[in-house]
C-alpha cells in the first residue's frame, strides 16, 4: 500500500513539475521574444532618443514587414506618434497578418516568420447570442531548409474579432495547425475548428 502511494505521489509530482517547467519555459520564451521584437526597432528608438524627429520614410520599411508591424504600431502608440503609422496598413487585416507572423515565430510553433503570407478571406460565425465572431484566414509557406517547407501552403487563423474591433486589437485565438494545408482543409472549416476548439475553451 505504501509503495503504491509512493508511486502515485511520484507520478503526481512529475506531472506538476512538468506543468511548472512548461509555464516557466513559455514565460521565459515570451520575455526573450518581446526583447527581440523591441530590438528590431532599435534604429527608430535610437533616432528618437537622440532628439531627432521620426518621419514617415523612417517608419515605412518597418511597417511593411509583417514581423515588425504589430510591435511598431504598439511602440508608436506608446510614444504618442501613432500618426506616423502608414494609413495603408492601419487596417484590421494588416494587423491580423502581423499578429499571425509573430505568433508563428514562437519556438513551440513554426519558430520562424513565413517567407510568404497571403490573406484568403474573412470567416464569420454567428454565436447563439446573435453576435458574430469574425476570423481572418491566411495561407503561408516557408522556404527550405525549414522543416515545414514540404507542407506547402498552410492555413493560419486570427480572431475572433467583433463588429466593433479596431485595427491592431489583440485577438485571443490566433492559431495554426501546420498539418492544415490548403489542399486538405478549407478556410471556413479551419476557422470553425479554431472557434470550437480554441475560442470556446478559453
Amino acid at each position: 500500500m505504501r509503495f503504491a502511494l509512493v508511486l502515485i505521489g511520484s507520478a503526481v509530482f512529475s506531472v506538476l513539475a512538468f506543468i511548472a517547467y512548461r509555464l516557466v519555459y513559455v514565460l521565459w520564451q515570451n520575455l526573450r521574444l518581446d526583447k527581440k521584437r523591441l530590438s528590431r526597432l532599435k534604429p527608430l528608438r535610437d533616432k528618437l532618443a537622440s532628439g531627432q524627429e521620426l518621419t514617415h520614410q523612417d517608419i515605412l520599411p518597418f511597417a511593411r514587414h509583417p514581423l515588425h508591424r504589430e510591435p511598431l504600431h504598439g511602440w508608436l502608440a506608446e510614444q504618442g506618434k501613432i500618426h506616423l503609422f502608414p494609413e495603408s496598413l492601419a487596417d484590421l487585416v494588416s494587423g491580423a497578418e502581423s499578429n499571425l507572423a509573430n505568433w508563428l515565430e514562437f519556438p513551440t510553433e513554426l519558430a520562424a516568420c513565413p517567407d510568404e503570407i497571403v490573406h484568403l478571406n474573412r470567416v464569420s460565425i454567428v454565436e447563439d447570442s446573435g453576435e458574430s465572431a469574425h476570423y481572418e484566414v491566411f495561407k503561408y509557406r516557408v522556404d527550405e531548409p525549414h522543416w515545414a517547407a514540404k507542407n506547402g501552403w498552410m492555413l493560419g487563423v486570427v480572431g475572433p474579432y467583433s463588429d466593433c474591433s479596431e485595427p491592431y486589437e489583440f485577438p485571443g485565438s490566433t492559431f495554426s495547425r501546420v498539418t492544415s494545408t490548403v489542399d486538405k482543409v478549407s478556410p471556413e472549416d479551419e476557422a470553425r475548428w479554431v472557434h470550437e476548439n480554441i475560442t470556446k475553451r478559453r
